[in-house]
């Protein structure tokens, strides 16, 4: 995304963002496109201020493990909102841009991720038109409820830095084939208790936790608790790609200290799937398996954002 939108900054651009809905039958739609999904506007705009049912997002969205895929992040970002989002991605295998789906408050109804080929995919699903209205329509979560209620666990003695990309987390690495653990960074605590169905020799997990900047031309504020597969056993790998695990969770529970009502719950398994169905957000704000992973599991993150500490735009500020 950021590769792509630094090249398109010779197109001409609105001094403002300009919220595009409409009416239907069957709700109100409203649009936005890409790197927009990102922001507090147009993206939250449209569904906090001007309520749209379903957003209509075509994009040409490079994957980025562990929490920047496309499918992984607009079902996230579909749950956290409450609304549907209908996501057509380019299919472009040569710049990682695959990944596309029918998303709606509840998890994903249809989705398609093809790293391999070219063919692409029609997706057809039945979406409740109003999902606000629906009896399955999710109650609000208070993100940071139950992490702010409790005692920290032992963080242990063996915490480190790790990046991200260019984030820098603090990690703690999951020793034990159960455990508490609380990391912290910033203002942020996360918390994970869990339980692993069979520890993998040749695998590493981590609790991560990130509190700050992310970016480099445009700076925006993330808050990310992460349950996370390392890419080896080396701990200097924790947070580079991996696509492939072998360890399966008889339970986890995830949460943090979140300044931020906008998180976003991502569960990813092995071979870079969903599980639909196979989680749930508490009221209380704990993301929580319900029957344990039916696959591997690459990550659990709770991707928050807290876009009132986003930097100025630098190519929308006044002269």
């Amino acid at each position: 995304q950021y590769n792509l939108f630094r090249r398109e900054t010779q197109f001409n651009y609105p001094k403002e963002p300009e919220a595009v809905t409409f009416e239907t039958p069957f709700g109100k739609f409203g649009i936005f496109t890409c790197f927009d999904i990102l922001f507090r506007e147009p993206a939250v705009v449209l569904v906090s201020e001007l309520q749209v049912d379903t957003v209509l997002f075509p994009t040409a969205w490079m994957n980025v493990l562990p929490f920047l895929t496309a499918v992984e992040f607009h079902s996230a970002w579909a749950m956290g909102m409450g609304v549907n989002l209908l996501s057509a991605n380019t299919h472009n295998i040569n710049l990682a841009m695959t990944g596309d789906g029918l998303f709606t408050p509840e998890g994903p109804l249809a989705y398609h991720y093809d790293s391999r080929t070219e063919e692409g995919c029609l997706l057809l699903a039945e979406l409740s038109a109003r999902p606000r209205l629906s009896p399955t329509y999710p109650p609000a979560v208070n993100w940071s409820s139950y992490a702010t209620s409790i005692k920290k666990f032992p963080e242990g003695n063996d915490t480190f830095s790790g990046a991200v990309r260019r984030d820098i987390f603090t990690f703690s690495e999951l020793r034990c084939k159960a455990g508490n653990y609380t990391v912290c960074q910033g203002d942020l605590c996360c918390h994970l208790v869990y339980q692993m169905s069979n520890k993998s020799k040749d695998e590493v997990y981590v609790l991560g936790a990130f509190d700050g900047l992310h970016g480099s031309l445009i700076k925006y504020h993330w808050q990310i608790c992460t349950l996370l597969k390392c890419q080896s056993t080396d701990r200097n790998t924790c947070g580079q790609p991996v696509e492939t695990a072998q360890t399966k969770f008889e339970m986890f529970s995830l949460s943090g200290t979140f300044g931020t009502n906008y998180v976003f719950p991502e569960v990813l398994y092995s071979g870079v799937e969903l599980a639909p169905g196979e989680f749930e957000v508490l009221r209380d704000g704990r993301l929580k398996s319900k029957h344990g992973t039916s696959k591997p599991l690459l990550t659990a993150t709770l991707f928050g954002r807290l876009y009132e500490k986003d930097l100025p735009h630098p190519l929308r500020t006044s002269p």
